[in-house]
């Protein structure tokens, strides 16, 4: 009886449903803005759910639009929400909500994507990375356009240990379209193996929850959503800087129908590159025909570790970038041609 009685003392009281407000407000999701509304209070109490017990836990929600997730997050019993919401419109609802939850909802009309959340939580909520992750959680029913640059941005974070994970392993729960919550967890081979798989798992244990239609969403999205949730890993795979991952990473999945080792030439310039191929491909031990698929984390560290000792070695390996030199030769050959057209004539359409 006491214990039902505590859960009971975290409802919040009667509110308009989430509809209400929509129509109170005139609330329409942007499509420009890539929004879509979950309205439906079960799928998102089985989000929240996701994140674990989040009795008295400190909570970031990133964008919460209309407010159905932020209902469920403070019925699960977080004492300390912080939302981060872009659009002005949304901003009364949401007052409405910290208003009926006293003390327990803050607002920040803000971009997430700048917004300085290691600044957003006591230092008290602090724990160290050895230990069990600090009571605090990021959750979001994200926009399609700012979900894939905003996990990178944060996989950045706990490979640097700064932003959210200033406080510790700060754990995930976020949505994403469908089949990039697919390439999150996509295992070695698989078709939807990626480089977003490589840079999430490297560095994390990455788990994906389930599958929200579409059609619980408004409006209804041409997909589907799929929950993943993330705990930082106490020490990740690769010992790397994750500048140093991306890069190689990125340079391989390219080509990823190809074999390895033509995205793996391409961290080097034209000069030096089958001799340095052949050297990084051979110290770390990778078939040079593996497909990207195939590659494992330890290959990835392998080659990893290989590369950093070439860039010790060659300090300018670490800046080349082949876009830049494929733009420099095509800026070169347009000078060419404009050199070599006669005055008083124009170069061909061509």
């Amino acid at each position: 009886m006491a214990a039902s009685g505590k859960i009971a003392s975290f409802r919040l009281p009667p509110l308009p449903t989430v509809g209400e407000l929509i129509k109170l407000y005139s609330l329409r999701a942007e499509k420009q803005l890539s929004q879509n509304f979950l309205l439906d209070l079960r799928l998102t109490d089985k989000l929240v759910r996701q994140a674990g017990n989040l009795n008295n836990a400190h909570v970031c929600e990133v964008g919460p639009g209309p407010g159905g997730l932020t209902r469920s997050i403070l019925n699960a019993g977080a004492t300390d929400l912080l939302v981060v919401e872009k659009d002005s419109r949304f901003i009364p609802g949401l007052k409405l909500l910290s208003e009926a939850a006293p003390g327990r909802l803050r607002i920040v009309h803000g971009d997430i994507l700048t917004y300085r959340m290691d600044r957003g939580f006591p230092g008290s909520i602090c724990q160290p990375w050895e230990e069990d992750p600090p009571n605090l959680h990021i959750i979001g029913n994200l926009p399609f356009s700012v979900s894939t640059p905003l996990i990178i941005s944060w996989l950045e974070n706990i490979a640097n240990r700064t932003g959210p994970f200033a406080y510790g392993r700060t754990q995930l729960t976020l949505t994403f379209q469908k089949e990039v919550a697919q390439r999150l967890t996509a295992s070695t081979k698989s078709k939807q193996r990626s480089r977003l798989s490589i840079m999430a798992q490297y560095l994390c244990t990455v788990h994906h929850c389930f599958t929200i239609p579409g059609k619980a969403f408004v409006p209804k999205p041409k997909v589907d959503v799929g929950v993943v949730h993330f705990t930082p890993l106490v020490q990740p795979h690769i010992q790397q800087p994750f500048k140093l991952v991306e890069k190689i990473v990125r340079n391989i999945f390219q080509f990823r129908r190809k074999h390895c080792h033509r995205g793996i030439g391409m961290l080097f310039p034209e000069a030096r590159r089958d001799a340095f191929t052949e050297e990084l491909m051979c110290k770390a031990d990778v078939e040079p025909t593996m497909r990207p698929i195939e590659l494992t984390i330890p290959h990835i560290k392998a080659l990893a570790d290989v590369y950093a000792e070439m860039c010790a070695r060659e300090p300018l390996l670490l800046g080349y970038d082949f876009r830049e030199e494929l733009r420099l030769k095509h800026l070169d050959k347009q000078r060419a041609t404009l050199k070599a057209v006669p005055r008083g004539t124009a170069p061909s359409p061509e």
